[in-house]
């Protein structure tokens, strides 16, 4: 079978311009695949963007969506500039959609316009994909590549010389019989989800500028937003130009207002332009985007953009620079293993810079002088590997995060646990930005004001806020009374989803240590004092006798946390429920009492004690046991952020070399190169900045000074401090890429012996040379006591 003709003339026209630069791209940027977890529910963002840019450009789908694009093969609806990256719930952002057709017989009246309608397949063979650029060919013949600015997505259609187009023929006119087909770009007045509550466009007859606005809802989240847009059109004269309403569409008038439509049903609505004497048969678009105003998303185009005949390589060049710098403070040795391996390292740490977003000089709520980042989506899924990872890799960016946290709080009132879109997003576990905060803090992050952080996290702790489904905690009241979230909590001062009362528990009880380090640090050790008693209140949710059993048969192990109300009598929730074993638990479908995991899973999750976990289950050899159990019987979830840290917890009872062994069962099974190799979604690069800190051998417990030492999966790995310039490497002696020898037998830092199976972060910034003397066999490596990673609080139980 012949490859399509546009597939060849998207190629050759690349080839002169933006894939000349990929040749010049450093081997990192090589091994980038933006289609890994493009199916199968990782819901990565595909297309082009610049690091945390705020135009991301991709075909939007009616299948597998939430990111916009996915290679499950389905039809392609539209092509849009502004996306999120590895969500779950419903698709985010995907607003104002354009759409390439050809009407049949040159009929307006032929097109399609609704998305029902007009949808396409797109072809298998021809999606490209690489950082800053993305193609794809519909199987009406018309192609389709974008690229992006910082607030611009710019957008080439092809269309065919002959053959089909659309749903109808586009032949040039070569003879007077033959009418001529205007190729026809519409515009959608929609996002991805269909959360449109109303929205404008004025479409400029002469220029075919396309102008306005819509109010739509976040994704995962309360209130609404506002997004305007700019499009402007090059390459091609304007034919006619109009307004759509559902599927019919005229050249009279040239603006349209539309609402939800009637008893809320949904109005599909847009704008129109066709175009005459195309060159090459090409139309290009830019489309500037903005949450000030329609102006200013003009303004930003023609800034970003002057010359869009022209700027097309000029920006995929550019984005590919942006991606380089990003990565090359990264280098591996990778001593033979296979590509896949490296593509899966280096695509990792990619998506976790596509989100946050950089929206400085667009955020309408208010301006504190310096930049501004959205799109926490989450915190609860960000906080344990994506944040601790910018602080080492992009600390100036991840500086800017903290303050755009800080902002939030001086301007909302609260440190959000989720915020897209402007909008603030619903709150998961505890108030884990206080985490954030303090892993920064504990690793010296700098230009932070930190008196401004202690208070905004002590008011996380001590004030609750009247609707704390979006911000700050429930259940104050309870939790400074009885030491614990209740079962059915009585919470008349402030209202959310009354359950979690597990998870919340235990993540309160953590946000609480980690306020107590920020208050230690700060000198204030009367706050410390305080909070470090509370940091222990997840033991009293710790039923002793409590047993479980997986489909009637007893596991064998005994005491889980268990639920309890607010007479202090138990409450039950089976240990395997909210399991893969059991059925998932969301946020308001189904609550349960602990969220999206089990409490088989949440047991583990006490990351400054977990010496006193281990002395409840029964000691070490116990603790392993149970580990073991719930990594190989069905019960720990990979796709889920609570697990990641429990893959590493061999580390504190002796037996660092099982947590080697444990991660070595997850990569590459369940994080791989395919189209679907992910475990679930990624997470705003969660699952990728979980990947990227396991392959190099250094895992961070976030809000501690600690990372956890694991051989890495390369040979060398050498990270340099872009704060002080010095290289810290991570290497393997006797590595071998087959990984027989995987457990440390020795280890030395700078040339002297290192005995302790963790690290702090001046290994980093004061660029150490950490060497792990390989072997076949399990080692005594970590084992003694006080070579173990820190658990703050002992055994002792401060209640």
């Amino acid at each position: 079978m012949t490859r399509p003709m546009i597939v060849m003339l998207l190629e050759i026209i690349l080839s002169t311009a933006s894939l000349a630069s990929a040749q010049a791209a450093s081997g990192a940027l090589s091994y980038v695949d933006p289609l890994i977890g493009s199916t199968n529910g990782g819901n990565v963002f595909a297309g082009a963007t610049l690091p945390y840019g705020l135009a991301k450009a991709v075909a939007d789908v009616d299948g597998q969506n939430t990111g916009g694009f996915a290679t499950d093969g389905s039809n392609v609806t539209g092509f849009s500039s502004v996306h999120d990256s590895g969500t779950g719930g419903n698709p985010s952002l995907g607003n104002f959609p354009l759409f390439p057709q050809v009407c049949p017989g040159d009929e307006l009246d032929n097109c399609d316009f609704r998305i029902g309608d007009r949808k396409r397949h797109y072809v298998n063979g021809s999606v490209q994909a690489r950082p800053g650029h993305f193609g794809v060919e519909l199987e009406t013949g018309i192609g389709a590549e974008m690229t992006v600015a910082k607030r611009t997505a710019l957008y080439r259609f092809y269309f065919p010389k002959d053959g089909q187009g659309g749903n109808g023929t586009y032949k040039r006119n070569t003879n007077a019989t033959a009418p001529e087909s205007h190729p026809l770009i519409l515009l959608d007045l929609t996002d991805l989800w269909q959360s449109r509550q109303n929205a404008s466009i004025v479409v400029d007859p002469i220029t075919g500028r396309m102008t306005g606005n819509g109010t739509f809802l976040p994704s995962f989240g309360a209130g609404t937003y506002m997004l305007h847009f700019c499009v402007d059109f090059f390459g091609a004269e304007i034919f006619d130009t109009g307004v759509w309403v559902n599927n019919r569409a005229g050249t009279e008038p040239k603006k349209l207002f539309v609402t939800r439509g009637f008893n809320l049903f949904y109005l599909e609505a847009g704008g129109f332009v066709r175009f005459k004497s195309l060159t090459n048969d090409t139309v290009t678009a830019r489309m500037g985007m903005s949450f000030i105003s329609a102006d200013q998303a003009c303004r930003s185009a023609e800034k970003e953009v002057p010359d869009p005949l022209q700027d097309f390589g000029r920006l995929v060049r550019e984005a590919e620079t942006a991606w380089e710098d990003k990565l090359n403070s990264v280098s591996i040795a990778t001593g033979g293993v296979s590509d896949n391996l490296q593509k899966s390292f280096w695509s990792g740490l990619y998506r976790t810079m596509v989100s946050p977003q950089n929206y400085t000089g667009e955020n309408p709520n208010w301006d504190s002088g310096r930049p501004y980042f959205d799109s926490y989506y989450c915190i609860w899924d960000s906080f344990r590997t994506q944040h601790p990872l910018l602080t080492i890799i992009d600390p100036e960016a991840q500086t800017q995060l903290v303050n755009s946290l800080l902002d939030i709080y001086k301007y909302e009132g609260w440190l959000p646990d989720c915020h897209m879109s402007m909008c603030k997003g619903w709150t998961q576990g505890g108030s884990n930005a206080d985490v954030v905060l303090v892993d920064s803090y504990v690793k010296n992050l700098t230009g932070v004001d930190w008196q401004l952080a202690l208070e905004a996290i002590v008011n996380d702790a001590e004030n609750e806020p009247l609707e704390w489904s979006f911000e700050g905690r429930g259940g104050l009241t309870s939790w400074k009374n009885l030491n614990y979230i209740p079962y059915l909590d009585f919470d008349p001062v402030g209202f959310g989803t009354n359950s979690r009362s597990i998870s919340r528990t235990l993540e309160y009880s953590y946000n609480d240590f980690c306020l107590a380090t920020l208050a230690q640090g700060l000198g204030r050790d009367d706050l410390y004092a305080k909070y470090i008693k509370r940091s222990t209140n997840w033991r009293n949710l710790w039923r002793a006798d409590q047993k479980s059993a997986i489909h009637g048969t007893d596991t064998g192990f005994t005491g889980f946390f268990q639920p309890k109300y607010l007479n202090q009598t138990w409450g039950l929730q089976d240990p395997i429920a909210c399991s893969a074993l059991a059925g998932f638990c969301s946020l308001t479908s189904n609550p349960s009492e602990t969220f999206e995991a089990s409490i088989w899973q949440y047991q583990f999750i006490v990351p400054q004690s977990i010496s006193s976990i281990i002395s409840l289950m029964g000691g070490d050899a116990s603790f392993i046991s149970r580990l073991d159990f719930f990594h190989t019987s069905g019960l720990a979830d990979i796709s889920n952020e609570p697990v990641f840290l429990t893959v590493y917890l061999y580390h504190w009872p002796g037996r660092p070399g099982l947590s080697t062994k444990r991660i070595h069962t997850y990569v590459p099974a369940g994080f791989n190169t395919t189209n679907g190799g992910l475990p679930g979604n990624d997470d705003s690069g969660a699952m990728g900045s979980f990947l990227f800190f396991s392959m190099i051998g250094l895992f961070p417990v976030a809000g501690q000074n600690v990372y956890l030492i694991s051989p890495p999966f390369f040979q060398e790995v050498n990270i340099t401090s872009k704060v002080t310039g010095k290289t810290a490497t991570i290497k393997n002696i006797n590595f071998d890429a087959s990984y027989e020898k995987m457990y440390v037998q020795r280890a030395t830092v700078n040339g002297k012996p290192w005995t302790k199976s963790w690290i702090g972060h001046e290994f980093f910034t004061e660029g150490w040379v950490l060497e792990l003397e390989l072997g076949e066999k399990e080692s005594d490596w970590g084992s003694k006591v006080e070579d173990r990673p820190p658990s703050w609080m002992g055994a002792m139980d401060m209640n």
